[in-house]
């Protein structure tokens, strides 16, 4: 996935949600404004979605 096709949330560094049952992917204030965290499939089980860049650290 390049940075073009990247969503708009994941640029700005907002925490993204994605259900486990069907995909759909929502930002913390999403699921913060939702009166149960509950995904509109009707699943209770996210994850969160990492970022596609690796962060590399230097060998001792």
């Amino acid at each position: 996935m390049s940075a073009s096709s990247q969503a708009p949330d994941q640029e700005s560094g907002d925490v993204v949600y994605e259900c486990v049952r069907c995909g759909a992917r929502v930002t913390k204030r999403e699921l913060d404004s939702y009166l149960s965290v509950k995904c509109i499939c009707g699943y209770r089980v996210f994850r969160k979605v990492r970022p596609e860049v690796v962060k590399q650290v230097p060998a001792v």
